[in-house]
């Protein structure tokens, strides 16, 4: 491990009724940093037992949570986020040392996560109700807000720090209580923002934080009735579970789950300039990103120059350890998000892929998860570099003639979290986001995620938004009083 202080996994634990457990009651599980393959840590597992009692301190905790004038619970917030901004660099080599990201991304993930708790900090004081006049004499009709109650938080590894704040910033916000259960790739993430609450004062019971085994922890909450919502941030096949799952007990769900975002490059495109940005977007935490750019269509006319382009600029980046300020592209996640990309790679080329650049380990690299900035041309779109989400260093660019051809390929998918169009028409522009089925379109940018807009997808990528004035919505329950006198 690089040079720097341990990730301190055995001081801090499981995170139950305002306390750290250092023990949990199944164990210990090893934490790994994906740049050298190296083990990190050992980390508390939660028992079943220790779930049941973090549901019993959120019960709790959330009496008394709800209680509290709105004022006061957006107080506790803003001191979370000065917390979080005095740590925003210890935060951010966890981050790094335990997803490999480069720092650099680290540090602003930490950022965006502080941003979430100093928006709610304030949205908590903005969930009005309204008056509707009533048909009865002397009577209305008072539409008020409630929270929803205890919340359980399921978040990936991708991004470990602003996950988990999306989801917990809006439910204190609304006055629920909350269990998260991250990654058990990234505990120290999930650590580090529960130090920041524990810090800040916010009291026993309203936040908790959980890490073990699916049996341990996911199934003890989704089983609970007095679990009454869910959020989970992961792949389309866990919600659609978690889904399943819920109907028992009728729990309340969001869910941000997978995409395979478009990108369309108009004849008209600056195509430096827009290379400049898709490059540093699409090989972003080595191309783990749910909003990542996987499907390029671009005018035949900037075909092969953007594909060189392209390629020119990711056989530039620099690979190597986060913590190195050079470098340009980490590691992926683990073993098998390799092994999964070298597939696609692998049908890529059998079925007539052109490879500009990458498509294999670098050579260079005998440790870690590495793998090299890929770029293909020529690809049906049926192969699965189009076709699927590939969650990695793959960029697939493939020509389009028309501007209705682009939007009913870029629609053809059952998914529809991001989407991008990058040109110099305003007419162009407006259509784009009007005709392009996704939650989300950038025009000439990728700057999607902020704490003060609506995050999240449409058709299998999702329900529910986080983050804006629409994200504390999903924690609160409408109610009608019917007022004579």
């Amino acid at each position: 491990m690089p040079d720097g202080e341990a990730i301190p996994y055995s001081a801090r634990g499981l995170y139950i009724d305002g306390a750290w457990r250092k023990d949990g009651g199944a164990g210990q599980d090893p934490a790994y940093d994906p740049a050298t393959g190296e083990t990190l840590g050992v980390v508390p597992s939660a028992s079943a037992d220790d779930t049941r009692e973090a549901i019993a301190a959120a019960v709790k905790g959330f009496q008394h949570w709800r209680a509290l004038p709105a004022w006061t619970r957006g107080d506790a917030l803003h001191k979370v986020a000065d917390v979080m901004a005095a740590r925003a660099d210890e935060a951010a080599a966890t981050i790094t040392r335990e997803s490999g990201k480069p720092v650099a991304q680290a540090k602003r993930e930490w950022s965006l996560s502080t941003d979430q708790f100093r928006w709610y900090a304030e949205e908590a004081r903005r969930v009005y109700g309204r008056i509707v006049e009533s048909r009865a004499p002397g009577g209305r009709i008072e539409v008020t807000h409630q929270p929803v109650g205890v919340v359980a938080a399921f978040t990936a590894w991708n991004f470990p720090a602003v996950l988990i704040a999306r989801k917990v910033a809006p439910a204190l916000a609304a006055g629920c209580s909350v269990i998260v259960r991250p990654s058990r790739e990234t505990p120290g993430s999930a650590m580090a923002i529960f130090d920041c609450l524990s810090e800040a004062g916010v009291p026993a019971g309203v936040a908790n934080l959980l890490i073990g085994s699916i049996d341990n922890t996911y199934r003890v909450l989704m089983e609970s009735p007095v679990v009454r919502k869910v959020s989970l941030t992961g792949s389309t096949a866990v919600g659609q579970q978690m889904i399943r799952d819920a109907a028992a007990t009728m729990k309340r769900v969001s869910m941000e789950l997978g995409g395979n975002a478009p990108m369309i490059v108009f004849d008209d495109a600056d195509v430096e300039k827009t290379l400049d940005l898709a490059v540093g977007s699409k090989f972003a935490n080595a191309g783990q990103v749910c909003v990542a750019p996987d499907r390029f269509y671009v005018h035949e006319s900037l075909y092969e120059s953007f594909g060189e382009g392209f390629a020119k600029r990711a056989k530039a980046l620099k690979l190597g350890h986060g913590l190195d300020p050079a470098t340009q592209m980490g590691p992926l996640i683990n073993a098998r998000r390799r092994e999964a990309i070298e597939a696609v790679v692998e049908e890529a080329r059998a079925r007539g892929g052109r490879v500009l650049a990458g498509g294999s380990r670098p050579a260079d690299k005998n440790a870690g998860f590495f793998f090299e900035p890929t770029v293909i041309l020529d690809l049906p779109d049926d192969a699965r570099a189009l076709a699927e989400e590939n969650f990695g260093p793959i960029a697939a660019i493939t020509p389009f003639s028309s501007d209705d051809e682009a939007y009913r390929r870029a629609n053809a998918s059952p998914y529809g979290l991001a989407a991008y169009a990058f040109t110099r028409s305003a007419a162009r522009a407006r259509e784009a986001v009007a005709r392009i089925e996704a939650g989300m379109v950038g025009i000439n940018s990728f700057a999607l995620a902020a704490a003060e807009a609506p995050f999240g997808g449409i058709k299998y990528s999702g329900m529910g938004r986080e983050g804006g004035s629409e994200g504390i919505a999903d924690y609160c329950n409408v109610k009608l009083g019917q007022l004579t006198v």
